[in-house]
């Protein structure tokens, strides 16, 4: 019994070890090749033909990602909140609702490109605009997030609610201050891969948003995110270290809303101390 915990737990250490070394490998190598090909020029207010400038796609991206945010946190935290504190859990159409929150989790995200060039851009005669992207990327995150709201509220112990109840709290007191401060952790988890899963996407946006170069000028304006620059830069062949470059921008970004989100997630669940 002992040789088998052992090989489990050399197979634990091994995976893990082989999922790490290989995000380190991406990241160098990523960062060796982006960071000779930086320079000033690439972050010039508006796009030439001569500097590729990334300014705004970075603009775009970090519109995409807040507004997206904006609309989908509320939608998809309260939902988990009813699902797990409100709701009947007898009820059958819980589990409708679960499927089909699974289910849009998987579907590809091209799928949900399609869906939003159809509805927005076409239908609704939105054209190729940031509303059309954060439209249909909003659609696209909040299964996410309904998931790890449910995950993180099922993670506090339900002693602590029978406590608080009984000690005369209201259901509502209860979820924010004793729930809450709990299952935050989890909940920004699912915020963080959501922000992730916005910043790389380059398929749904490029149905929605279009790839225009030129600056933000409105929410009805088209444009381009960093992955859609990204791919755009190497689709032609020109620019490759600039796609690298490109790519070096877009990791840093990442790391710090993942370092901000984190000292948040911190200070919240340590009660703002």
């Amino acid at each position: 019994m002992q040789s088998k915990f052992n090989w489990i737990k050399f197979i634990v250490w091994a995976a893990g070890l082989f999922t790490l070394s290989m995000l380190i490998f991406i990241v160098l190598f990523i960062l060796s090749r982006g960071i000779p090909a930086l320079n000033f020029d690439m972050f010039a207010w508006n796009y030439t033909t001569s500097n590729v400038s990334m300014m705004p796609a970075i603009i775009s991206t970090l519109v995409i990602v807040g507004v997206s945010l904006l609309f989908a946190v509320p939608i998809g935290v309260f939902t988990g909140f009813y699902l797990v504190e409100y709701a009947n859990q007898s009820n059958k159409f819980l589990s409708v609702i679960r499927l089909a929150t699974d289910t849009l989790a998987a579907v590809p995200s091209i799928v949900y490109g399609l869906f939003g060039m159809l509805l927005f851009v076409i239908e609704m005669k939105m054209g190729y605009s940031h509303w059309a992207g954060i439209l249909t990327i909003t659609i696209m995150i909040l299964p996410i997030i309904i998931s790890s709201t449910e995950e993180g509220l099922r993670s506090v112990d339900d002693s602590l609610r029978m406590g608080s109840l009984a000690l005369g709290a209201g259901k509502l007191r209860t979820i924010f201050t004793v729930v809450l401060p709990v299952a935050m952790p989890g909940i920004l988890s699912g915020i963080i891969l959501a922000i992730g899963r916005i910043v790389g996407e380059s398929a749904a946006l490029i149905y929605t948003l279009g790839s225009s170069t030129q600056m933000l000028n409105g929410l009805s304006s088209s444009g381009r995110t960093l992955a859609v620059h990204m791919y755009m830069l190497s689709q032609e062949g020109f620019h490759v270290e600039e796609s690298y470059a490109t790519a070096t921008v877009l990791i840093v970004i990442v790391l710090i809303i993942n370092a901000l989100s984190t000292f948040l997630s911190n200070k919240l669940g340590s009660g703002g101390k």
